[in-house]
């Protein structure tokens, strides 16, 4: 299983996003204080992400896992930080999607 460190660009590729088993780990930049919640296409090797919350005391974080589990048809708890704690490029892993917003493809079988 992927500790999470030392992900390169190249392992992730220019979309953003790789697939882990069933599981979706996601590379992404997020802009807080946003007017509004909203999944952006992804750029160079990142996904752009919006949203509304402040970068204070981790308001941020949970609104972003809160707003990926949405998006992506699970449970909150299903949304693992794996980097980027602080800063606005974050890694995270989402457990099972059960629905892909634009841009993610589906895992090839």
């Amino acid at each position: 299983m992927d500790s999470g460190q030392g992900e390169s660009a190249e392992a992730m590729g220019v979309s953003g996003y790789r697939w882990d088993g069933a599981d979706l780990i996601l590379n992404v930049r997020v802009q807080p204080r946003a007017s509004r919640d909203e999944w952006l296409a992804p750029r160079d090797d990142r996904i752009g992400v919006r949203i509304v919350a402040p970068p204070v005391d981790g308001k941020a974080n949970a609104h972003l896992r809160e707003f990926l589990a949405t998006l992506f048809g699970v449970a909150k708890s299903q949304v693992t930080l794996l980097a980027g704690e602080t800063g606005r490029d974050k890694r995270l892993r989402i457990a099972g999607p059960r629905r892909l917003p634009p841009g993610i493809e589906p895992l090839s079988k």
